[in-house]
């Protein structure tokens, strides 16, 4: 008798990934492809659509291949948010996918938030969440000024995970929890937010609950007829996936950018916090910071060395002694500041600073971003947890398991799969087509943790004084960055 599995999909920043996942969570097979990201400039930063695509189909192929007599359940999917298509009436893309990280749409986003008010954000999001560079609304904008006839053969602005399912279904479709910033409580488009920009509420795709059935794989995919699960965005569906369906559970993922959460009913609006609607019982309030893995890339070739040796690098650091301080804003930063402009800083090098010291406080400055963030989650949803559930690529380093831990002050559970958003596609696609009846019974049985780290006492009030120093560097880096960015335009 054939097996009977699910495919959880992730389209991420860097790589397709996918994993073949059995009822109970336990990973059968996976697969992982990385693709090109074109760093034109520093504010123009894009992806080929055709690529996520090609890497899905061969994948999906190689897993057949392999597993000749596996049946589905449904395949599920989820992606980078705030990556957005622009497709015409035929499905194709009419310009390459316009990545989260760029900021062509700075000056839209500066003209479109100076016309909404706090108050009129709060009673949209749950707090004051500022229109960004990434934002969708920006992003038309932009299109429509500085492209005009791109623009008037836009069908549809799409997310990549819509752009998928599109070529693997031949249907149209969004979620409501991807739609940052376009969406309300009631899981509808807000009028108010797409008439900023003439014209932008023909162009948004038909709402979706995230666990229904969009389509069937068409022919001549491998996998024909099987049912396609609309899935959400990685953040939310990776943080799902390593516990956040649990009420007053904190949550922490690290690949490309580092994202954390927080579920709980409460909401203190706080400034830089998004506050996801409701959804199942679970409300995140959540926010992603520009760059954890990035930082950790860009060292490397900076240096010219691999991931492995700059663990190692690390692990030779004499803790007792303080490193540099690194502010990791090498391209903007995100939540909570929401500042596109800022720049990277390494505070306090001397003439005996060494390759390992810096590598070491690119570890730690991640992680004091992270707990930067942390704070205003906790504010936001009135709650601060001892521990936080963690996942993702970021999280395969003990050494840097334990800066988080002690950074944080917070006992780390790591989660025992690489990928959380393949978890969470999986347990989201689980729950679409009956398999389990609940988002609760879905998670309870696919959530597995394989390791903690607890804080080192000694290092916990040695970390909170340099952190006083990082937000003081953060503040004075946010009180300079215009100035710095006007000289480099």
């Amino acid at each position: 008798m054939a097996s009977k599995l699910f495919i959880g999909v992730d389209v991420g920043s860097t790589a397709i990934k996918l994993g073949l996942i059995d009822t109970r969570g336990l990973l059968i097979s996976y697969h992982s492809k990385q693709y090109k990201t074109n760093r034109i400039s520093d504010t123009i930063i894009e992806q080929d659509p055709n690529d996520w695509f090609k890497l899905i189909i061969n994948s999906l192929s190689k897993f057949r291949k392999d597993n000749p007599n596996i049946e589905l359940f449904a395949l599920g999917l989820c992606s980078q948010v705030n990556t957005h298509i622009f497709i015409d009436k035929n499905g194709e893309g009419l310009l390459p996918a316009i990545f989260w990280q760029d900021g062509r749409a700075r000056n839209e986003a500066i003209e479109l938030n100076s016309l909404v008010s706090d108050k009129q954000k709060i009673s949209w999001w749950g707090s004051p969440m500022p229109i960004d560079a990434s934002h969708v609304i920006a992003r038309m904008l932009w299109v429509k000024r500085h492209k005009p006839n791109i623009w008037d053969k836009t069908k549809y602005v799409l997310l990549p995970k819509d752009y998928c399912i599109m070529k693997l279904t031949g249907e149209i479709a969004t979620d409501p929890l991807s739609n940052i910033g376009l969406t309300n409580n009631k899981l509808e488009y807000i009028q108010d937010v797409l008439n900023l920009v003439p014209g932008a509420s023909e162009k948004v795709a038909p709402l979706k609950n995230i666990k229904e059935v969009i389509g069937l794989i068409k022919d001549g995919i491998s996998f024909q007829k099987t049912k396609v699960v609309n899935g959400t965005m990685d953040a939310w569906s990776g943080l799902l996936g390593t516990g956040g369906y649990k009420q007053k559970t904190s949550i922490y993922l690290s690949g490309t950018s580092e994202i954390l959460g927080i579920n709980s009913d409460q909401i203190i609006p706080t400034p830089g916090v998004i506050v996801f609607p409701e959804y199942q019982n679970i409300r995140l309030h959540a926010g992603p910071t520009q760059s954890g893995g990035a930082s950790k890339l860009w060292f490397c070739n900076l240096f010219n060395i691999s991931p492995d040796l700059m663990i190692k690098m690390v692990e030779k650091n004499n803790f007792e002694k303080i490193s540099p301080i690194f502010l990791p804003h090498l391209q903007g930063e995100r939540a909570p500041i929401w500042q596109s402009n800022l720049k990277g800083i390494f505070y306090g090098m001397t003439l005996k600073t060494d390759v390992s010291q810096l590598a070491r406080a690119v570890y730690e400055g991640v992680a004091f971003s992270a707990r930067l963030l942390l704070e205003s989650l906790e504010i936001s949803a009135n709650q601060v947890n001892s521990e936080i559930n963690c996942g993702g690529g970021g999280f395969q380093s003990d050494i840097w398991n334990q800066i988080r831990a002690n950074i944080l002050n917070k006992k780390i559970n790591r989660l025992s799969i690489k990928d959380p958003g393949i978890l969470g596609a999986v347990g989201i696609a689980g729950f679409g087509v009956g398999v389990y009846n609940s988002i609760d019974e879905a998670f309870k049985k696919i959530t597995k943790f394989d390791r903690s780290y607890s804080p080192e006492k000694n290092m916990i009030s040695r970390y909170s004084e340099i952190y006083e120093i990082f937000k003081e560097l953060t503040n004075y880096n946010i009180s300079i960055s215009e100035k710095f960015y006007s000289l480099n335009k």
